[in-house]
């Protein structure tokens, strides 16, 4: 009889959020020195996932992605929930923890289609369900029509090659974790900035599991983990959801941390931007910038921005 799993850990089903749990998984053995099958992947197919062809904003925004995850952890059913941190809401419940945030990785976009959205024909189909990179796009290109893309990395690239659009976008590090780092073209930051917390895989499990938080902490990279949470904190402030095109990018060093930031009106003719660099402790900071930037804000960006939560 084959032994219990020491953790569970939960992910959702699609490719991506299972090779994010196998990397996990593959961590966390390493650091303990467990054999691979005392970690056990439980997936579920999250709402977020039956619902692809509208925006998910319509639906309940990102609370699709987590809430059958939340309450498996709530009734025991697993240990642990693996997450797309940039997938999970700003504000999540108090009986639940962030435990850890593995080494950040590729934090840019890649666009697909195209050299570069310079390049498209005048009226391009530019595909794409997430508000900051249709506002990006309309900002850099007004003249492009923006047309609802959903769904896993594949479904995307499939409506792509059948000419629902002439470009879409997606996530460098979803890609390059599909083993999928020649597709597309990399988006410089310095005029495209990438969604908060993009690039980074959280661990989450219940608060009060003294156990779980012990066994998942040694996975936490620290520059990662205070990157993401200021990234987190600035759309917090912002009071950004689903609607709210925000674009932020936090790069650490050393006990510093320089962040640039942009929100936009979801026609993208409006843009008002920031940078700041201030010390890893100072964790009111991104609460300042975003004060600054609604104090800046335009009448059509400051409707998709609720201010601070």
């Amino acid at each position: 009889m084959s032994e219990q799993p020491l953790l569970k850990l939960g992910t959702r089903r699609s490719p991506l959020a299972l090779a994010q749990a196998e990397e996990t998984r593959a961590r966390l053995c390493a650091a303990h020195g467990w054999d691979s099958n005392a970690v056990e992947l439980v997936p579920v197919v999250a709402s977020g996932d039956k619902v692809q062809d509208r925006p998910l904003a319509e639906i309940g925004g990102k609370a699709l992605w987590t809430k059958e995850l939340d309450q498996w952890l709530a009734d025991g059913s697993i240990d642990a929930a693996v997450h797309s941190l940039k997938d999970v809401e700003t504000i999540r419940p108090d009986s639940l923890h962030i435990v850890a945030v593995l080494p950040r990785a590729d934090k840019r976009d890649r666009l697909i289609g195209a050299a570069s959205l310079a390049e498209l024909p005048e009226g391009a189909v530019i595909g794409t369900s997430a508000p900051r990179r249709a506002a990006q796009a309309l900002h850099q290109r007004p003249d492009c029509k923006v047309v609802t893309f959903r769904g896993n990395v594949a479904t995307r690239l499939g409506k792509l090659d059948a000419g629902e659009a002439d470009v879409t976008f997606l996530a460098a590090a979803g890609l390059s974790r599909l083993g999928q780092d020649d597709v597309g073209v990399a988006l410089d930051p310095a005029d495209w900035l990438p969604a908060p917390a993009q690039g980074a895989i959280a661990i989450e499990c219940r608060a009060d599991d003294a156990r779980a938080r012990e066994l998942l902490g040694v996975l936490n990279h620290a520059p990662s983990h205070a990157e993401v949470m200021a990234e987190r904190a600035l759309l917090q402030a912002l009071g950004g959801n689903c609607h709210s095109p925000v674009a932020v990018l936090c790069d650490h060093a050393g006990e510093t941390l320089t962040m640039r930031t942009a929100i936009f009106s979801p026609d993208g003719k409006d843009r008002v931007e920031a940078e700041a660099s201030f010390a890893v402790s100072d964790t009111a900071a991104p609460a300042r910038l975003a004060a600054d930037l609604l104090s800046r804000a335009t009448p059509a960006i400051a409707a998709v921005f609720d201010g601070p939560q």
